[in-house]
């Protein structure tokens, strides 16, 4: 079982939280790169290996360190990599008469909105610790997710070929999204992560086509159960099953 330092950013502009991040991985991408690039050491026979100690052991895997950050974003619209600017329905200057921000992100998929009431978690994990596999890491998070729309009598759902978590994804005219996905991998350390709707405003979601998938709606956990939800109650229980998924410790 490996740690994970938790931290909870509170209230964080969107910048601000992704330079954060990204000072995170890119240690840890110091660290690998440095590791990797060691002097060979001299074996027992007396051999030149690469990676081999005096005792003919191979040195352990470089220190990198994994982060779970939970934060809350003022108010922002962000663009993925190879999002469309076409699935904004409004005039930036709109957007800024609205006091909303825009952001063209570097994680993948497309546009979606982060705001007060939706809980965004940013893992920064070494895959190379647990699986170099993007998918599996993607239905991870879905999964942990998952869990924990359950606990509050929920059942989430995967739409075929679409990231993230749904609700009655294969209802025509009921499919409704509660949690999108986006990250990005550099040397397998990974950045950006999911947004969960908890008390969301929806009404900012009309003005863009969420995730590019038109004709689908974007729904929050106090939509689904018509009651306004703890935020911090929905942390712990996204804690819990993060460990369980992944099968870490968070430590603070």
């Amino acid at each position: 079982m490996q740690d994970v330092i938790f931290r909870d950013l509170g209230r964080m502009d969107y910048r601000q939280a992704w330079d954060y991040q990204e000072a995170l991985l890119q240690e840890n991408v110091r660290i690998k790169s440095e590791w990797r690039n060691r002097e060979p050491t001299i074996g027992n026979a007396g051999d030149r290996g690469f990676g081999v100690s005096q005792s003919g052991d191979t040195p352990p895997a470089p220190a990198t360190t994994h982060f779970l950050l939970f934060v809350e974003h003022p108010s922002v619209y962000t663009l993925g990599k190879s999002g469309h600017e076409e699935n904004l329905l409004t005039h930036p200057s709109t957007l800024e008469q609205q006091g909303i921000s825009l952001f063209r992100a570097n994680r993948g998929g497309d546009i979606t909105f982060h705001g007060p009431g939706q809980i965004v978690g940013y893992p920064i994990l070494d895959l190379e610790r647990f699986y170099t596999d993007i998918g599996k890491y993607l239905r991870n998070l879905e999964e942990t997710v998952i869990l924990t729309l359950a606990e509050y009598g929920i059942h989430g759902e995967r739409s075929p070929g679409e990231t993230g978590v749904w609700i009655d994804p294969t209802v025509k005219g009921r499919e409704r999204k509660i949690c999108a996905i986006g990250i990005r991998c550099s040397r397998w350390i990974t950045m950006h992560g999911f947004a969960f709707n908890i008390n969301t405003d929806l009404s900012h979601f009309s003005q863009i086509i969420p995730c590019g998938i038109p004709d689908k709606q974007a729904t929050s956990l106090q939509n689904e159960l018509g009651r306004e939800i703890p935020l911090e109650e929905v942390k712990q229980k996204l804690e819990r099953n993060f460990e369980i998924v992944f099968d870490v410790r968070l430590i603070n």
